[in-house]
């Protein structure tokens, strides 16, 4: 064995929960300089060999029995850094998941091949690391959260030169100031109309990085990314180093290199996308998370973490400082403001007026009078005249569609019920103008009308409906490719471009055309749109989620935001109800005002952040030995247990890969229903299991119960686990609920 620091404490790749602890090995002679915190091991485990990384070496072990010896060191490269290491720990407690699991999320695959092309700093570990727990503590006099050594390539003050741009927010300059005092602020960020969002980033990264301190920015998508790094190399055009970008479509052995270039400690700043929250960032000053209401922020791998939630553990275990912002940021995010552990930075209503664009409602008396049919209109007249006047003037128009596709969701013409298939129940729809009507889950078409006059006033088809027995149908929502369509015919000669799931633009000319684009997609265009549409509002407002109203303002925002200002001619014209709080929340450009108010109703009844709630999905049988297995806190509900909803992918709007989980691609209706039959035919626990329909119960507990609430879960499925009962899948603070 080795003769200094015998011992290496391991923690084993399970997925079992009540094996989630460090377990003990003998270090081997001839693996005591490849062995160091933080390397990858394989140890034998249960009779089988399984992969580990080395938390610290020890002197000695507590455990009694005798020890095992190390397997194998697969590499001597350490790939897991101490503060990475506890906040991995405190991620899977908050949660009630596995420290494995979230090492899955924070360390990519190894590639060999990426760790022998680049030994730079950091790769030959100094023998004081052996003794220390993974990465060590930061050398006297770098505590984080301290000033460390200016780096200022041009010279100047950063405060002094991002206080023009954060000038829009009151409280801006100070901020900045505070962190190139070396300082941790925290604040939750309310972006100004307009597209300086990436240079106010770009800023205050320079102000923390003038201090000696490292920064990580997190945003949803690679166009964000892009953005953002293209703001930092700008201001960073004189420094030796770049800012590092960790994107989701990056091959496996560039985002390895990547991620050991930071480990490394080579890249001081970092810009990603969901993952990058986990990056080694070395003394790092600074989290961003931009737009943390985006669905991408929340990990769709167990145990399902928050980017937003992680950027708080780890701004609370490294002593950094935290911006969480948004043009309408989350109400988990308010919940931050109001109990005090963040500031808020929101621009002053002079900015909010000379930045934003008009914004007009079709639902209006004064456009009702004008067009009697506007409130029912698809395409009101006043979104045509806002178009003509945008394209005469030589500025292209963005119109935002809720749904892709030609026609996702197809109804009965007579009674207005969804259409479904005849041999599975799933939803019918149709991809294209030539296509054929099918069925959008198992792709049989609808059959061939009969002989005979329909009945119901729409196409006739070979299908009836079982609740009036018409048979024929009718679009009940119209998608982007439907909509470019219908825009091309109104607005002959004019370009149509189309920006989506399959086909993502990035940015588009400043010259007259018309941009259809889904949620989340949207392109930049040069100098701003001339007008932005935003239809078929009902389709997002009238969600059956909690989260309706926000999610919507956020969409709305994100591309009116794009719009050149108000003063310059910019318009924004929504179709939706004039009344709603959502619509004048746009209006007034005032989300904090709408978010506020969620907060509070949502704080009266009972719903999250107030309380915390985890959602927890198993067979009958597995969902009872669990509710017998864990002690759960005083007072906590137990809603339940129901079918388990069939419902679409987390993000439809997404490009394929984007913030998708390796092997499934974007997902979609079918995929999760493929993924949810899969689910019904996996054992169970007890005879007859795979026969068993999985259900879900909600359990709800007080905010100030949450941790306990996680630990009584992880106990319950660490019980359930050792008997080798029924499986359960456990989420806590889910994005749905329902």
């Amino acid at each position: 064995m080795a003769d200094e620091l015998p011992v290496a404490r391991v923690v084993i790749d399970t997925p079992l929960v009540h094996l989630d602890r460090p377990f003990d090995y003998l270090v081997p002679a001839g693996m005591a300089a490849d062995v160091v915190a933080g390397s990858r091991v394989r140890v034998r485990f249960a009779g089988r060999l399984v992969d580990g990384i080395v938390l610290e070496r020890a002197v000695s072990s507590d455990h009694d029995g005798r020890l095992a010896p190390l397997a194998r060191a697969v590499s001597r490269e350490s790939v897991l850094s101490e503060p990475v290491a506890r906040l991995a720990r405190a991620v899977a407690d908050r949660y009630a998941g596995t420290m494995a699991d979230v090492l899955r999320l924070a360390v990519p695959p190894r590639h060999a091949r990426a760790e022998a092309a680049a030994p730079g700093k950091g790769g030959d570990t100094e023998p004081t690391a052996q003794s220390r727990p993974a990465g060590g503590p930061p050398a006297e006099g770098d505590e984080p959260g301290q000033p460390g050594k200016p780096d200022r390539a041009d010279g100047g003050d950063p405060a002094d030169q991002g206080a023009g741009v954060w000038s829009t927010c009151a409280d801006g300059p100070a901020f900045l100031a505070a962190l190139a005092g070396g300082g941790a602020p925290r604040a939750v960020w309310w972006a100004p109309p307009g597209p300086s969002w990436p240079e106010m980033i770009a800023r205050a990264v320079a102000a923390a990085t003038a201090s000696g301190r490292g920064a990580l920015v997190v945003v949803p998508d690679h166009r964000d990314v892009d953005r953002v790094g293209a703001a930092l190399a700008s201001l960073q055009a004189g420094r030796a180093m770049p800012p590092l970008l960790l994107r989701a479509d990056l091959g496996p052995e560039e985002r390895y290199r990547r991620f050991l270039a930071v480990r490394r400690g080579q890249a001081p700043v970092v810009v990603g996308t969901r993952a990058a929250v986990f990056a080694p960032v070395d003394r790092l000053g600074l989290v961003v998370v931009w737009d943390d209401g985006d669905d991408l922020h929340a990990e769709p791998r167990a145990p399902y973490p928050h980017t937003r939630d992680v950027a708080v553990l780890r701004a609370q275990a490294e002593r950094c400082a935290v911006l969480i912002g948004g043009f309408s940021p989350s109400v988990e995010a308010e919940a931050l403001v109001r109990v005090g552990w963040a500031g808020r930075l929101a621009p002053t209503r002079e900015a909010v007026r000379g930045l934003a664009p008009r914004v007009e409602p079709v639902g209006s008396d004064f456009e009702a009078s004008i067009d009697p049919a506007a409130r029912a209109a698809r395409l009101p007249s006043l979104a045509v005249r806002a178009a003509r006047a945008a394209l005469a003037a030589g500025e292209p128009v963005l119109v935002q569609v809720p749904r892709r596709g030609y026609h996702p969701s197809i109804a009965c013409a007579r009674c207005r019920r969804p259409a479904r298939c005849r041999a599975c129940s799933g939803p019918l729809g149709r991809t294209s103008a030539a296509a054929a009507l099918a069925c959008r889950w198992c792709g049989r078409p609808v059959p061939r009308p009969v002989d005979g006059p329909g009945r119901g006033g729409g196409e006739p088809t070979g299908w009836h409906c079982a609740t009036c027995g018409g048979n024929q149908l009718r679009a009940s929502v119209t998608g982007d490719r439907r909509t470019a369509e219908e825009l091309g015919r109104a607005f002959p000669g004019v370009p149509v471009r189309t920006s989506g799931r399959d086909s993502v633009l990035a940015t588009v000319p400043a010259e007259p055309a018309l941009v259809i684009s889904t949620p989340g997609a949207e392109p930049v265009a040069d100098g701003g749109y001339g007008a932005v549409l935003l239809l078929d509002g009902w389709a997002l407002l009238g969600r059956p989620d909690l989260r309706a109203g926000e999610e919507t303002l956020r969409r709305w925002l994100a591309a009116a935001a794009l719009a050149r200002p108000g003063p310059g001619g910019g318009r924004v014209v929504v179709a939706a109800d004039i009344g709603l709080g959502p619509v004048q929340a746009l209006v007034r450009w005032d989300p904090a005002l709408f978010v506020g108010r969620e907060a509070d109703e949502r704080a009266e009844l009972g719903f999250p952040p107030a309380s915390r709630v985890a959602a927890v999905e198993g067979t009958p049988a597995a969902l009872d030995d669990l509710l017998a297995a864990a002690t759960l806190p005083e007072g906590a509900e137990v809603l339940g247990p129901v079918p388990v909803p069939v419902r679409p992918s987390a993000r439809e709007r997404a490009p394929a890969g984007e913030g998708a989980p390796a092997g499934e691609g974007a997902g979609g209706e079918g995929a999760a229903v493929g993924r949810q039959r899969a689910a019904r035919s996996s054992p169970g626990a007890g005879i007859g299991a795979e026969e068993q329909e999985p259900e879900r119960l909600i359990i709800r507990v007080r905010r100030q119960q949450g941790a306990e609430l996680a630990r009584a879960l992880r106990a319950a499925r660490g019980a359930l686990d050792a008997r080798r009962a029924g499986r359960v899948r456990v989420q806590l603070d889910p994005l749905a609920i329902g």
